[in-house]
């Protein structure tokens, strides 16, 4: 279960937006500077960092300031919340179309 519903929006508005998918992509394999996740991007250094600043209030991200350069890297558990409620759902909707399918089976062959 959800152990904070406010958490679990604040992750699911965090990955609405494809420019913060983008950067959770690129961070995937290895920790970056927010220079290096800016540069390809189609938009302002200032508007990567209020991506990364939502990325942070989600706790998707985590920043590590070393002298005058931020790096970043994927809060691997921040996902998990978003995971299990998405697994919760499955659970359920599979299992109420197991129970759908058997009903249909019952008054096929009866």
């Amino acid at each position: 279960m959800v152990e904070d519903p406010a958490q679990l929006d604040r992750v699911y508005r965090a990955l609405a937006d494809p420019t913060r998918r983008a950067l959770i992509v690129a961070l995937r394999d290895s920790e970056a500077r927010i220079t290096d996740l800016a540069t390809p991007l189609p938009i302002s250094f200032a508007a990567v960092a209020r991506h990364v600043a939502t990325l942070e209030h989600a706790q998707l991200i985590v920043r590590d300031v070393r002298g005058r350069e931020h790096w970043l890297s994927l809060r691997r558990d921040g996902f998990r919340d978003a995971e299990a409620w998405i697994a919760a759902q499955s659970s359920a909707w599979t299992a109420r179309a197991d129970a759908l399918a058997e009903l249909l089976e019952r008054r096929g062959s009866g």
